[in-house]
């Protein structure tokens, strides 16, 4: 086997060994992420630059895009090596693979980001949004009453006040403002 690869070509051996490596490297960090274990270090790097609107979840510049850039770009060298006779647009396919490999990538992780979901729960987000007396509200915040308010799909019982009259069970409301995670509401 050793003599195989002796007698290649110095750029098919190139390709060879980054292919090899990175596969196990590649194979090494499937197993761990599987097993939950972590191999991902990324490399920063200060760089100025406008990023307005731009939704980069990740780094541009971390071992997995490396990694994920070298399987296409190593990959690619192997297997069009005899076909492609030119070495320079050998070299330029697979630099060009490797780059297709690194933006599915980032696409794959940018719609698997899409399915995560936020229900942080914030007592502020409910300002404008109407609910159902659970316990009666005394007048002129003269005490606490309760209130049923569903929101991102979860119904919750919170304290609440109003300035104005009293308000009765199972009356709609609407809540004017938050104090200290009291509701203040008043009748619809």
């Amino acid at each position: 086997m050793l003599s195989f690869f002796e007698n290649m070509d110095t750029l098919l051996q190139g390709f060879w060994v980054v292919s090899i490596g990175v596969t196990a490297i590649f194979l090494i960090q499937t197993l761990l992420t599987i097993l939950g274990g972590d191999l991902h270090h990324d490399v920063d790097f200060d760089i100025d630059a406008d990023a307005d609107g731009a939704d980069a979840p990740f780094s541009l510049f971390s071992v997995r895009n490396m990694i994920n850039f070298l399987l296409g770009f190593g990959w690619t060298g192997v297997a069009f090596y005899n076909q492609i006779q030119n070495k320079t647009l050998l070299i330029v396919l697979a630099f060009f693979v490797g780059v297709i490999f690194l933006l599915a990538f980032f696409f794959l992780i940018k719609q698997i980001l899409k399915l995560s979901e936020d229900n942080t729960f914030k007592v502020n987000e409910l300002i404008g949004k109407t609910g159902e007396v659970y316990l009666n509200i005394p007048e002129n915040n003269n005490g606490k009453g309760k209130v049923l308010i569903s929101i991102k799909g979860t119904t919750r019982e919170l304290p609440a006040t109003t300035k104005g009259e009293a308000i009765a069970s199972s009356s709609i409301v609407k809540v004017v403002a938050v104090d200290n995670n009291i509701l203040e509401v008043e009748k619809i």
